[in-house]
C-alpha cells in the first residue's frame, strides 16, 4: 500500500517550449516539401512530449520504501527530511550540494525535499528530490 505517490509532470511550459520544434521543422523543411515538413513537425513533437511523459519519475513511500526514480532505500535508513522552497532550494541544487548526494531533479519543480541518509554503509549523505507536495512526502517518511 502506497503512503505517498507523486509524479513529476513536466510543466506545462516545457511542452508550449518544445512546440518550438513545430515551426523549425517546417521553415527546415518546406524548401524541400511542405508536407514533408509539417509531416516531421508533428513526428517531432509528439515524439518529444511522449518522451517527457515516459521519463517523468515517480516519488513514491510504499511498503517501508522511499522510492524516487529508480532508486529505493527502506525508510528506516533516512533521517528527517527537510524542505527548501525558493532561493533556498536554488541554493541546496547548486552552491550548498554535495558532490555526494543522490538527485531526482526536475527544473520545473521548485521545491525540494533533502533527505538525509543514516546508513553507515552508504557513501551518500543525502537525496534530495523535486517534489510539488513536499509537506506530504515529509509526513509520508515520518509516518
Amino acid at each position: 500500500m502506497s503512503s505517498y505517490r507523486e509524479r513529476l509532470w513536466p510543466s506545462i511550459w516545457i511542452y508550449l517550449a518544445t512546440a518550438l520544434v513545430i515551426p523549425a521543422s517546417i521553415l527546415v523543411l518546406a524548401p524541400v516539401n511542405i508536407v514533408a515538413g509539417v509531416i516531421a513537425a508533428g513526428v517531432l513533437f509528439v515524439g518529444l512530449a511522449g518522451i517527457f511523459i515516459v521519463l517523468a519519475p515517480v516519488i513514491e513511500v510504499k511498503d517501508g520504501m522511499l522510492i524516487a526514480g529508480k532508486a529505493r532505500i527502506p525508510v528506516e535508513l533516512v533521517g528527517t527530511p527537510s524542505i527548501f522552497r525558493g532561493g533556498a532550494a536554488t541554493l541546496q541544487r547548486g552552491q550548498r550540494l554535495d558532490a555526494r548526494a543522490w538527485l531526482c531533479l526536475r527544473g520545473w519543480v521548485d521545491p525540494v525535499v533533502k533527505i538525509p541518509l543514516e546508513d553507515p554503509d552508504d557513501p551518500t549523505p543525502y537525496w534530495l528530490v523535486s517534489s510539488r507536495n513536499p509537506e506530504g512526502l515529509t509526513a509520508a517518511l515520518s509516518a
